[in-house]
């Protein structure tokens, strides 16, 4: 899942990227109002974590701006304000929750699930791909009944390929959908975390999942490789 972070306190912003990106979202930050709004609306965001007090647009007019788009995202606000007034005109906006500065980061996180667990409350998350089952609620695998443990990059891999289950899917697109926009570094990458999945999902199970097209990317079997 992809989240946007708003936040123009940079050691916050940072500290709060790599966290996040550790628990296997990915993550693209911004630190003003208007680049965060454009952002938002060019992107594809699971969340967004949206600093009120921000330069240049604050977070009450980002949030109105996007409601007023017709942008359903969740958005998480957070500030160095308190007190119930401040929290009425956050939600008012069109805010989903609201958390004050000082907060736990384990906190934080909880509230970011609970948002994305009520965004698609309602929808088919879990992938079957044969005896091959991807929880992305759950981040969890299954390989028949035996449960498959993966890092949460891994599993971010593995995710983006059983999406798009059957059809050829790039470094690039790989890249884009479980790195971030500012990824610099080298796409060889993606083959270190196909050859764990391939370790882990397929070679214990006598199977072939994912496949390469030379010179294309990868390819997820639809049978997940039975």
């Amino acid at each position: 899942m992809r989240l946007l972070i708003v936040e123009d306190e940079r050691r916050l912003a940072t500290s709060l990227e790599r966290g996040l990106a550790a628990e296997g979202y990915v993550v693209d930050t911004v630190h003003d109002g208007a680049e965060g709004l454009h952002r938002a609306l060019g992107g594809e965001y699971d969340l967004i974590v949206l600093d009120i007090m921000l330069p240049g647009m604050n977070g009450y007019r980002v949030c109105a701006e996007l409601r007023a788009a017709g942008e359903e995202t969740p958005i998480l606000m957070l500030t160095a304000k308190d007190g119930e007034y401040d929290e009425a005109e956050g939600l008012d906006t069109g805010a989903d929750d609201y958390l004050t500065k000082p907060f736990s980061y384990l906190v934080l996180v909880a509230r970011i699930r609970a948002l994305l667990r009520r965004r698609t409350r309602g929808a088919a998350p879990v992938i079957t791909l044969g005896d091959l089952t991807v929880d992305p609620a759950a981040r969890r695998v299954f390989r028949g009944g035996t449960e498959v443990e993966l890092t949460a990059k891994e599993f971010a891999v593995l995710e983006h390929l059983a999406v798009n289950a059957g059809r050829v899917v790039s470094k690039a697109q790989i890249i884009e959908a479980v790195w971030d926009f500012a990824y610099d570094g080298d796409p060889n990458i993606v083959e270190v975390y196909v050859s764990a999945l391939r370790r882990k999902l397929d070679v214990p199970f006598g199977r072939r999942s994912i496949s390469t097209v030379r010179g294309s990317g990868y390819r997820l079997a639809r049978d997940g490789g039975g």
